[in-house]
């Protein structure tokens, strides 16, 4: 029985990180340094708990703006700032973290090592079995594939913060604002029906069909953001290979 929980809570994870490695295509990151980064996302579950509880002591008692709160603020803004600050803990000043694309890499490491963590809790916190698969099943479908968009937006300007100096507290601003927002939109969406007294039901209903189409549009922003790397990195790799390309000689 806990086999079959493990592979639904892992299995996912799994999945996207062997996706998120094939991207890659220039120069593979060594495999030691991706484990150090899903643990490290693993080991941010622990501060954004801390961080979580503190804040959950001021959730507003107002139907709708407590669901909100929580989804932004307690869920969003906790869980992102971690994975940001262990994202740069680990690899930061990694000499392999070399290439444009890398930041995407590193980052939905570390998201996919906080979504495993937190989809094993989720799991085996249940009450049945029948219970924990329908959990796992749902979280495989909607929140590992959410952390892992969202490490794809945190990577995106983590990237442009390494490799771009005149502009890199903007872009490390948005390393944790932009992932926080759609985070806190994502779950938002989840929690506002619960935070309702009356008529949850159809709330519930109406926000999920917004759910699911706000989880595609973050695909394409995610596909869009991963190619405009790719294409950087690509370039990175012309110019290591081409060292004098466009330099014209003055005599």
């Amino acid at each position: 029985m806990n086999i079959y929980l493990i592979a639904i809570a892992v299995l996912p994870v799994i999945i996207l990180a062997i996706a998120v490695y094939r991207q890659d295509k220039y120069e593979k990151e060594p495999i030691g340094k991706l484990i150090k980064a899903f643990i490290f996302g693993a080991l941010s579950i622990l501060p954004a708990a801390l961080l979580e509880s503190f804040l959950v002591m001021f959730t507003p008692n107002i139907p709708v703006v407590s669901g909100v709160y929580t989804g932004y603020v307690v869920a969003g803004a906790s869980e992102e700032l971690c994975k940001l600050l262990l994202l740069t803990l680990a690899i930061w000043r990694s000499k392999e973290f070399d290439e444009y694309l890398d930041g995407i890499v590193y980052s939905c490491f570390v998201a996919l090592g906080f979504a495993c963590f937190e989809n094993l809790s989720y799991v085996f916190g249940q009450a049945s079995f029948t219970d924990a698969m329908v959990t796992g099943s749902v979280r495989a479908v909607l929140s590992v594939p959410g952390h892992f968009l969202f490490g794809v937006m945190m990577g995106y300007y983590f990237a442009l913060a390494k490799f771009d100096p005149e502009r890199r507290g903007k872009y490390f601003l948005l390393a944790f604002v932009v992932p926080m927002l759609l985070h806190g939109t994502f779950d938002s969406l989840l929690m506002i029906p619960e935070s309702m007294e009356m008529g949850s039901e159809t709330v519930a209903v109406v926000l999920f069909i917004v759910l699911i189409w706000f989880d595609i549009k973050m695909w394409k922003w995610g596909t869009r953001r991963v190619n405009h790397l790719q294409d950087l990195t690509k370039q990175q790799n012309c110019d290591r290979a081409h060292p004098f390309k466009g330099f014209k000689w003055d005599f």
